[in-house]
């Protein structure tokens, strides 16, 4: 007799996993408010949705991430407003569509490096295309290629773990 673990563990687990995410997705902004930490700056929405991916390892759970992290954030803290949102889903949605291209080719270090500054690209062409090209850059360019390098760190750390 041979024991077998359905899917349904597989998908409580991601589903467990996204609630997580989803919940500090929006705790940041209240956080940040309720203390006056800028904690924005360091792109939490792209730093838990690395973490989704590294930890359920599914695509299509990335792209419902991506879309979701920003919207409930926005439908129940406030934050951020709807054009900043739009632009936050395409930089989520295209660090996913250019990981996922990517993964195969190349070290997952790389891959998502490359994939976090394509979704910054994304982001602030839409930012100046939706919003304003007048104050386009809010934080240190230094500080968002720092956190991109220590997410990218991270997300390879626990990408090789969850492998093994």
């Amino acid at each position: 007799m041979s024991i077998t673990i359905s899917k349904t563990g597989v998908v409580l687990r991601t589903v467990v996993i996204d609630a997580l995410l989803l919940a500090a997705a929006c705790l940041v902004p209240t956080a940040s408010h309720a203390f006056s930490l800028p904690l924005y700056q360091l792109n939490p929405m792209a730093f838990c949705l690395l973490l989704g991916m590294a930890l359920v390892g599914d695509r299509r759970n990335g792209i419902l991430l991506a879309v979701l992290m920003p919207v409930v954030s926005m439908l129940v803290v406030g934050m951020p407003v709807p054009a900043k949102c739009l632009c936050m889903v395409a930089e989520l949605l295209t660090i996913v569509a250019v990981y996922a291209l990517m993964s195969n080719r190349i070290r997952p270090l790389f891959s998502v490096l490359t994939a976090m500054l394509c979704g910054k690209v994304v982001y602030y062409l839409l930012k100046a295309l939706i919003i304003s090209p007048a104050v386009l850059v809010g934080t240190s360019v230094w500080l968002q290629m720092a956190t991109i390098v220590v997410y990218g760190l991270v997300f390879a750390f626990i990408a090789k773990k969850s492998a093994d």
